[in-house]
């Protein structure tokens, strides 16, 4: 769901219910930084930074960001260091304590079970994320957009506090690099064994699935089975890409998910997209599924992380009948297709996109290429055109592309100021049955809570 949609606040939430809450662990770093510099209403994230075993890094991160009054109106927050091969150790203590906190005050207060979700497509964070959710008792682990064959190693090392390799995937350089974090060096205090999380790879075809399964390394304790129109990105349709009249990729009879090849792995396994009810939820089980993965109907619940007054319109909008979602070919600058909501005022409206000046200031969906003399640069389809095209991008990649890390952190109330005047626009992102599941959670487009959900899927009395 983004940045912060799923935050602490709604998977416990979902976690007292006695289902799986799980926060995104994407851009923690930005979240803990500018939650602080906002003034950290209620105490929570101090309350999290108390807890963290490293107590000299807890108090540079609150000297850097903290700001008891918050910003001034207009202001702007601090910048927080983009993602590098060669992480600053300002950066690796601030994602090992960003994904702390939220795992921390997600599983604060009661027995439920707790996992991050992060993407396989954002390489640089994922060890210190890994990290600083496991210092937190994190219980599952859940990754797609990729292909996270490594992931059970680097967790069963990370658990022991050893320095952890992953390969680092650079355009132009073939296996040439690694990513490397040592725990011991990045955060003091922490010497006992950890529990490694169970993990759970997010799949969008039975060929992935059976390839992680394949191998005792790779082998994932459940998959999330995740079809096309699940919200956020998608995978891409397979063989020759085709798009609708409206200009979104269509998906055939090869993008079909052989569910009875899923059920022969032995793997426990969710299904994933359009499985927002309890008929989809009945019809996951009788298909072997454990049950099912849930994203959109959290989105718009009062706990979510999503500006309260984004999800109020956007609840208003699907009750008047007029909330459009659009598989966007190449919104994303990842390349995958990603599921945008239209609505004004926010980057899917074609004037405001339009009125926006490029930059690239956050930098967690970058791609890594080699430069001429060996060295790893980073370029993006959504930064300036000409910045791109510098360093070796085809410009015709950057048509359409908009800038994700920004818009979705604005999603949360997270967004920049500019300089100038104006602030950073959000981008919401839902899945196709959005509609639908508001039509049964909120006809009238009134507030309503994650036990809501929980409870209006579970109302077949087989499902428990």
């Amino acid at each position: 769901m983004g940045v912060a949609v799923s935050g602490w606040r709604l998977a416990a939430a979902v976690a007292r219910t006695g289902q799986l809450g799980v926060v995104s662990g994407t851009a923690s770093a930005v979240v803990l930084a500018r939650g602080l510099q906002r003034g950290d209403p209620g105490g929570h994230l101090r309350r999290g930074l108390a807890a963290f075993a490293d107590g000299a890094a807890a108090a540079r991160i609150l000297g850097r960001y903290f700001r008891r009054d918050g910003l001034p109106a207009g202001g702007r927050f601090r910048a927080v260091p983009v993602p590098r091969h060669r992480a600053h150790r300002n950066f690796l203590e601030l994602t090992v304590a960003g994904s702390f906190v939220e795992v921390f005050l997600a599983k604060e207060g009661h027995e439920g079970v707790v996992g991050i979700n992060l993407l396989e497509k954002i390489q640089i964070p994922t060890l210190p994320s890994l990290y600083g959710a496991m210092l937190a008792g994190v219980d599952w682990v859940l990754m797609g957009a990729g292909i996270p064959r490594h992931i059970p190693a680097a967790l069963r090392s990370l658990a022991e506090h050893r320095p952890t390799t992953l390969p680092f995937a650079v355009a132009g350089a073939g296996d040439d690099f690694t990513l490397a974090f040592d725990p011991r060096g990045a955060v003091a205090g922490c010497r006992e064994p950890l529990s490694a999380p169970r993990f759970m790879a997010i799949v969008g075809s039975h060929v992935l699935a059976t390839h992680l399964a394949r191998a005792a390394e790779s082998r994932p304790a459940g998959f999330v089975v995740e079809g096309p129109v699940a919200g956020g990105h998608n995978a891409p349709p397979r063989g020759t890409p085709k798009r609708n009249a409206a200009g979104e990729p269509t998906y055939g009879p090869r993008d079909e998910i052989d569910l009875a090849r899923i059920r022969e792995l032995g793997v426990p396994f969710w299904l994933a997209g359009g499985y927002a009810s309890p008929e989809r939820l009945r019809e996951a089980v009788a298909e072997g599924a454990r049950g099912v993965q849930v994203g959109t109907a959290f989105a718009l619940c009062e706990e979510s992380g999503l500006d309260p007054a984004l999800r109020r319109r956007t609840r208003a909008r699907a009750a008047a009948g007029r909330l459009a979602v659009r598989t966007d070919p190449v919104a994303s600058p990842t390349g995958y297709p990603f599921k945008v909501v239209q609505l004004a005022g926010t980057l899917a409206d074609p004037e405001a996109y339009a009125a926006r000046r490029r930059r690239c200031d956050l930098g967690y969906l970058t791609t890594a290429y080699r430069k001429a003399d060996g060295t790893v640069g980073y370029r993006c389809p959504a930064e300036p055109q000409a910045d791109y095209v510098a360093k070796g991008g085809d410009a015709a990649d950057t048509v359409g592309r908009m800038c994700l890390c920004n818009g979705l952190t604005a999603a949360v109330g997270l967004a920049q100021h500019r300089d100038g005047g104006g602030h950073e626009l959000p981008l919401l992102t839902l899945g196709d049955d959005a509609n639908s599941v508001l039509a049964a959670l909120s006809p009238d487009g009134r507030p309503y809570h994650a036990k809501d959900v929980v409870r209006y899927l579970l109302a077949s009395p087989d499902c428990g």
